[in-house]
């Protein structure tokens, strides 16, 4: 594999920082990999398990020469961030980032970059439920979505072709959009799931007639999945609906419409619709599975659990 970058920092070293760095190392696509994270107990743990060529003391340090800057934090963070390492940052760098909301990351990171520094926000629609460094792993990305998404019009295009380069080499796929597209689309895709996931574990929480060791022990695969997206970064996700507020709620709207619909269905013995929606549902989740983005193999191929 063709080296793509001389040096790359990885500001934050959480699920994507860490599984971006065995993905780099897989494929021999950096010379040089630096990395920081906020609390000096990730650092430690990141220099441990030997995530990252070098592991520094501030952002700054990791972000000095790098060619690429990835910004790994929570988007609600990620202004400051930039502000931090923008002295440092040498002329012809790309700045990039991973955050799942990209309009408003693009309002809070542009401002403090220097002339002569590319901005190109990036998204990678893979992850787990897991988080922290030791948590990432090489194959994350494979046949997986990342989302590059120029900041305006200016953006460089070699930049971007560049770090398409890096995430095709890491084996993603790589799409570009417009920024409130992509908050658009991954309202309906994540975001708004995610909300639900969380609302229907608080319902299940709040059923006192159904005693916590029976919701655990008697958890049927429908509710089983909803835990495991429920169980993400609670961090990650509070930023994620205060930015991208208007698109999640947006999507929102549209989901009560349909569970009303729903509701009333049920209620009025409307076999007819709820079979007709079901077997339209069914056939989107057919079109997933077909597009690669998932399996249909038993337990959706998940096997022994991720210890």
């Amino acid at each position: 594999m063709t080296r793509i970058y001389d040096r790359v920092a990885l500001i934050g070293l959480g699920l994507i920082a860490s599984s971006m760095y065995w993905a780099i190392k897989r494929g021999g696509l950096v010379g040089e990999v630096t990395g920081y994270a906020r609390t000096e107990a990730t650092r430690e743990k990141a220099r441990e398990i030997g995530l990252c060529d070098r592991v520094c003391d501030s952002a700054a340090e990791a972000a000095e020469g790098a060619d690429l800057v990835v910004l790994c934090v929570p988007v609600g963070a990620m202004g400051a961030v930039a502000e931090e390492i923008a002295p440092v940052l040498k002329p012809g760098a790309t700045v990039s980032d991973v955050g799942s909301v990209k309009r408003s990351v693009i309002e809070a990171v542009a401002p403090h970059l220097p002339e002569g520094v590319h901005f190109v926000p990036a998204h990678p629609l893979a992850g787990t439920e897991h988080s922290g460094p030791e948590s990432g792993f090489a194959e994350l990305f494979d046949n997986r979505w990342c989302i590059i998404v120029p900041s305006d019009e200016d953006t460089d295009a070699e930049a971007v072709a560049t770090l398409r380069a890096l995430w095709e080499g890491m084996g993603a796929n790589v799409d570009e959009m417009d920024a409130d597209h992509h908050d658009l689309v991954l309202a309906v895709t994540s975001h708004t799931p995610h909300l639900i996931a969380y609302t229907m574990v608080g319902v299940a929480d709040d059923l006192r007639r159904v005693t916590d060791s029976e919701v655990i022990k008697y958890s049927a695969a429908g509710f089983r999945d909803f835990t495991r997206i429920a169980a993400s970064d609670p961090t990650m996700w509070r930023d994620v609906f205060l930015t991208n507020k208007d698109a999640t709620l947006e999507i929102l709207g549209r989901f009560t419409e349909e569970l009303f619909a729903l509701q009333r269905a049920i209620r009025t013995g409307d076999g007819d619709h709820l079979f007709e929606y079901f077997t339209h549902t069914r056939a989107i989740r057919r079109g997933i599975i077909e597009a690669g983005q998932d399996t249909d193999a038993p337990d959706f191929g998940r096997g022994a659990p991720r210890k």
